[in-house]
């Protein structure tokens, strides 16, 4: 069906959109600093995207989407990348303004110690793999700048609420990549990933997934933050 694409894009973003205006969240008062975040990382993974596309690391069935393209991309892609941070960065926002859920400084430390060794060495290994190097080295890179260039106080938070994230992005990646349709949505070229899948979903996708989350909070925090000093020294 081609609005296969589109409804999955609409149904990921519906119901976060309509809890944005419930009168214990009102997330729709950070839309000033969400678009603005959203745009920034869209930018940088539409272009991606796209060279991606062009080279045949990923590609779209037409049996599933409108037809209408920009830049060489179906329109349902360019809406995923609105779709998919606004749910991730409303569930961010839900979770640490009622939870405040993070872990102690060591296991930070650790853990993005960790990611970013292994990131390394995935990138350097699977050097010839461009969507396993790329993804891995662009994750390695920003947690590099979001922990000790930027040292943010919340990437502990951002840990465990991604893991949360997992399993509707998880559900959502499935569908576009075939699992319970006939064929997928997104079709990737084996040749140009560790060629291992959960389900039907490259592993590749849970760690370029972390790179979208992250980057988009990275934006997203950063506008709030300006927005509440500007407020505050009455700007």
């Amino acid at each position: 069906m081609k609005y296969t694409y589109l409804l999955i894009d609409f149904f990921t973003v519906i119901v976060p959109f309509l809890f944005s205006f419930h009168p214990r969240l009102m997330f729709y008062k950070t839309w000033r600093a969400f678009f603005p975040a959203v745009l920034l990382t869209g930018i940088v993974f539409l272009i991606w995207d796209v060279y991606f596309t062009y080279i045949g690391v990923w590609g779209f069935n037409s049996k599933y989407v409108i037809g209408l393209k920009i830049a060489n991309l179906p329109v349902e892609e360019l809406l995923f990348f609105f779709c998919i941070p606004y749910s991730c960065v409303f569930t961010y926002f839900c979770l640490n303004t009622f939870i405040k859920v993070k872990f102690s400084n060591l296991a930070e430390n650790v853990i993005t110690i960790a990611i970013i060794i292994s990131s390394v060495m995935f990138s350097v290994l699977y050097h010839q793999q461009v969507y396993t190097s790329f993804t891995f080295s662009f994750l390695a890179l920003l947690l590099i700048i979001v922990k000790y260039i930027l040292k943010v106080n919340w990437l502990s938070g951002f840990y465990v609420i991604y893991l949360i994230l997992l399993i509707p992005f998880m559900i959502v990646n499935g569908l576009l990549t075939g699992t319970g349709l006939n064929a997928p949505v997104v079709w990737y070229n084996n040749h140009e990933t560790f060629g291992i899948r959960i389900l039907t979903i490259p592993l590749e996708d849970v760690f370029y997934g972390m790179d979208l989350i992250l980057l988009n909070i990275l934006f997203y925090t950063s506008f709030t933050h300006k927005k509440t000093t500007n407020k505050l020294y009455g700007f």
